[in-house]
């Protein structure tokens, strides 16, 4: 949609001297040269986040190993498939001590913005090899309804109990490190690999119990279905990035709304808003100005309403203004701004004399 403020041609100017050509706009103190600069951002968590994700990644990856080879000794499909759901647990504190020792990297000559990206491509490998064990736990589980095979009940039950005794662990360590968007979401993944230890404690009591073995395959595909769950949301955050598209939780239009109302702007075009990182977004647009002279106030208003209204700190905003047509021909020219693409151009009749 236009975000043009005025939608309609400009009255045609009386025939006169073309006016000379505006000098350049002085730049909003503290931001000199905003449309070529480059900006170095290095982001530094603390220690003691660090030290969480390291201790959550050796708990939970450690027990994974334990986890997998004690569900294959004692025939469980449950314990086999809580170590998947725990293995895309330790990938994403693995993500994430990546991204932490990344973002220390500034940016160089060859990557301008820095090696913030590779924390995504990591989580888009990571979502599609959680896809391929998904599929896997899913035919063996259909092939152990059709073919029962016997399962050591007593054994996934101890080794469930010690799943869920490391899982609150893992708990504990990043509830004390939440001040990190990471963290927290690897406290979210570890509440989730809970569910998968409690299922296969359940699918271990019944098995010792009652000797039903059909109910650890059926919680097989309930732990399977919590992975596919996770790690689609995964594989389309990552995706979404990779693809710069416009972030989920922004309004593309609203944004160019609330560019094109600030006082001085008369239009708003070649609007762009695309994730820098996972949690990075930043945005590059056009101002059309009604007086060259306002450009610094202009400049210093668009940034400040951008991040209280948006959060978006990574701005690059070009100005432009309109130049007079020569010998009183006035073309009128409808700028469209249309998310991760050219803008397009609709042109009227002259409304002047021809040539």
């Amino acid at each position: 949609m236009p975000h043009d403020r005025h939608d309609r041609t400009r009255p045609a100017p009386s025939p006169s001297p073309a006016p000379p050509p505006p000098p350049p706009p002085r730049e909003a103190p503290g931001h000199p040269q905003e449309h070529l600069q480059v900006h170095p951002h290095v982001h530094h968590h603390g220690d003691a986040t660090r030290r969480a994700l390291w201790i959550a990644f050796g708990l939970t990856a450690g027990f994974a190993v334990v986890e997998a080879v004690g569900g294959w000794l004692a025939g469980s499909l449950a314990l086999v498939s809580d170590a998947g759901h725990m293995v895309t647990d330790a990938a994403a504190f693995a993500v994430a001590l990546f991204a932490n020792a990344v973002a220390r990297r500034p940016p160089s000559a060859r990557a301008s913005y820095g090696h913030a990206r590779a924390e995504v491509l990591a989580a888009f490998i990571n979502a599609l090899a959680m896809l391929v064990l998904i599929v896997f736990i899913a035919v063996e589980a259909v092939r152990r309804l059709l073919d029962p095979v016997p399962v050591a009940g007593g054994v996934v039950m101890v080794i469930a109990l010690a799943g869920m005794a490391v899982n609150v662990a893992a708990a504990w360590v990043l509830s004390r490190a939440t001040d990190s968007i990471n963290a927290r979401g690897a406290l979210l993944h570890v509440f989730g690999d809970l569910l998968g230890s409690v299922a296969a404690l359940v699918a271990g009591a019944v098995i010792h119990y009652t000797g039903w073995t059909p109910v650890d395959p059926l919680l097989s595909l309930l732990v399977a279905v919590l992975i596919l769950r996770s790690t689609w949301r995964l594989l389309g955050e990552s995706s979404g990035v990779l693809l710069e598209r416009v972030p989920a939780h922004l309004d593309f239009d609203a944004i160019g709304r609330a560019l094109a109302v600030l006082p001085g702007v008369a239009g708003v075009h070649d609007l762009h808003v695309w994730h820098l990182s996972a949690e990075r977004v930043a945005l590059s647009a056009h101002l059309a100005l009604d007086d060259a002279a306002a450009w610094p106030r202009v400049l210093a208003t668009a940034r400040g309403r951008l991040m209280r209204e948006f959060g978006i700190d990574h701005v690059t905003l070009q100005p432009s203004w309109p130049v007079g047509a020569p010998a009183g021909r006035v073309v009128p020219v409808a700028v469209r701004a249309v998310a991760g693409a050219q803008s397009g151009a609709q042109v009227g009749t002259a409304g002047g004399p021809r040539d």
